[in-house]
């Protein structure tokens, strides 16, 4: 029996160098994303409390043609929880309004504050989120962003 020698090309793999620029080349574009979500991360907050508010608006809607608006003491809890105190609703919709057994949060982790009516005195109810302080007022990401008034997102 004849063995045949087996023949190894001169090139079978990447050598040092190669493997080194691509680790370069990535380590630069991982550097170039990282600087660029961590320089905007109130702005992406922000865009998920108007998100959450928008859904919670969609779910107060949706609660309110059942059995009208939930009172102030029963507050947005009602949308995920069948509320006990009075007027206790007699069209709850079984599993809740919000596809979620938790109500949602700002983007910086804070409760929403929900007012009937509004403060404008126009408005049947009003979600509120305080910002990324938490305190009512406030300029740029610190500041309210409320349901009743159209949020711009505009260099705030």
């Amino acid at each position: 029996m004849r063995m045949k020698k087996m023949t190894l090309s001169r090139r079978s793999g990447f050598s040092l160098i190669e493997i080194l620029v691509v680790i370069m080349i990535i380590s630069v574009l991982a550097t170039v994303v990282t600087i660029s979500v961590l320089s905007t991360p109130n702005e992406g907050k922000k865009a998920a409390t108007v998100a959450n508010i928008k859904n919670l608006q969609t779910a107060l809607e949706s609660y309110s043609l059942a059995n009208g608006l939930p009172s102030q003491n029963q507050g947005l809890q009602a949308l995920v929880e069948e509320p006990t105190l009075a007027p206790v609703p007699k069209n709850w919709k079984q599993g809740g309004y919000l596809n979620t057994s938790v109500l949602p949060e700002d983007g910086w982790g804070n409760p929403f504050v929900y007012l009937i009516p509004a403060r404008d005195g126009k408005t049947a109810y009003e979600i509120i989120s305080y910002g990324a302080d938490g305190e009512p007022g406030g300029t740029e990401f610190d500041a309210d962003i409320s349901s009743a008034v159209p949020t711009t997102f505009a260099n705030d």
